[in-house]
């Protein structure tokens, strides 16, 4: 069913907007099959959620990125989004006390703090740049807080991390800039690690370094190699996810007035909005998988040992799950989006991200009520699995 279209995840065509190949996708060929890269790839919502829920067949144990999955030899031990059950489980319960919703429910004075500040700094300009003034900043400062990274190096983490996932047309491999940031990200995590060993904190770094998992040898800890791996996991999604949902609503409410002025007519329309901007453009457009066992979708049979993404953007975009779907509705009911991930790897801080948006949001209805996009300043990434802007230049009116 892979009929005469062509999906290339590393084309610029893709970077730009993937959306009418989407709709081929799904329309001609929801089973597809890529010669060039050697990947298959599901589009319909129904195959992606069932593919997530069926983590047996579509293993994550080696790796969710082409670069990584098309490497037999791969392997990162430590790291939640590279384990099956039952040591998903184990590590993932390392963290999740910090984001179970009372406890992310009680972060929102810190995040509307961070928030304030961030804005200050664009206050009285008429003209600043969403992404790069705003939407970038801010959200690393947040995951920065709750991992025990010190206030000078959090930008890092976040240059660092844009460095590692960008990818140059043609190529599914890190560009020598992005091994060389990977290097340096995994140095610093695995220092930090060593340093809240001599010097713990109340901080989530620290309490991988004290936790104990459970091992047929008796309890074994995290190498500080293994922290630096989860740690540098936590700090690039909860930076970037933020950051592309932001600068993707400030262009979507741009695009669509009618549905910012339902947001400035009643700031309770402001949550249901995250979902719709979640769903129209997925900050993250497709979730790498790795068969173990042949796997048959409308008539179509994947083959064991074989990458398969899980195209989260097509899926969202599904006309036989959402009505009229290219359309940007904030009133839309949302039947379980797959926007934050589904199944076993929904993503732990799906909640973190839903709050955080929402008080941007709500503080750029209240500061900067009447805006305009300078479209021809628009500048998307080009990065592995994560779509948005670098760049969203806007200039106040009134």
């Amino acid at each position: 069913m892979t009929a005469a279209v062509d999906f290339d995840p590393f084309s610029t065509d893709f970077f730009d907007d993937p959306y009418d190949t989407y709709r081929a996708l799904r329309d001609h060929a929801p089973v597809y099959h890529n010669e060039r890269y050697g990947f298959w790839a599901l589009s319909r919502f129904e195959d992606v959620a069932a593919a997530h829920r069926d983590w047996r067949t579509f293993s994550s144990s080696h790796g969710v990125t082409l670069h990584e999955l098309r490497r037999p030899e791969f392997h990162a031990r430590g790291n939640i989004i590279y384990l099956d059950p039952p040591e998903h489980e184990r590590l993932r319960n390392l963290v999740s006390k910090a984001f179970t919703p009372r406890s992310i429910a009680a972060l929102e004075p810190m995040i509307r703090a961070i928030v304030g500040s961030t804005l200050d700094r664009v206050a009285g300009q008429r003209s600043f740049d969403a992404v790069a003034d705003f939407a970038a900043p801010f959200p690393v400062e947040v995951i920065s807080v709750m991992l025990g990274v010190p206030a000078a190096d959090r930008q890092d983490v976040r240059l660092r991390t844009d460095a590692m996932l960008h990818r140059e047309p043609g190529d599914p491999s890190l560009t020598p800039e992005g091994i060389e940031a990977g290097l340096a990200q995994a140095e610093y995590f695995s220092d930090l690690a060593a340093a809240k060993r001599r010097d713990p904190g109340d901080d989530m770094i620290t309490r991988l370094v004290q936790a104990e998992l459970p091992d047929a040898d008796g309890p074994q800890r995290l190498t500080d190699l293994e922290i630096a791996s989860f740690a540098s996991l936590l700090g690039a999604a909860g930076s970037e996810t933020v950051t592309k949902l932001i600068g993707n609503g400030v262009v979507l409410f741009h695009r669509w007035p009618e549905e910012w002025a339902e947001v400035l007519a009643d700031p309770g329309t402001v949550p249901n909005a995250v979902e719709e901007i979640l769903r129209y453009w997925a900050p993250s457009q497709y979730q790498g998988r790795f068969t173990t066992a042949p796997a048959t979708f409308h008539g179509v049979t994947i083959p064991a040992g074989v990458p398969a993404l899980l195209l989260t953007g097509a899926a969202n975009r599904d006309e036989r799950v959402y009505p009229d779907p290219d359309r940007f509705d904030i009133g839309r009911e949302q039947p379980g989006a797959v926007g934050l991930g589904y199944g076993i790897h929904s993503c732990l801080g799906a909640a973190l991200a839903r709050l955080e948006s929402r008080v941007a949001f709500e503080e750029l209805r209240r500061r900067f009520p009447h805006y305009r996009v300078d479209e021809g300043g628009l500048r998307r990434v080009h990065m592995t699995n994560v779509a948005g802007f670098s760049h969203v230049p806007v200039e106040i009116a009134g």
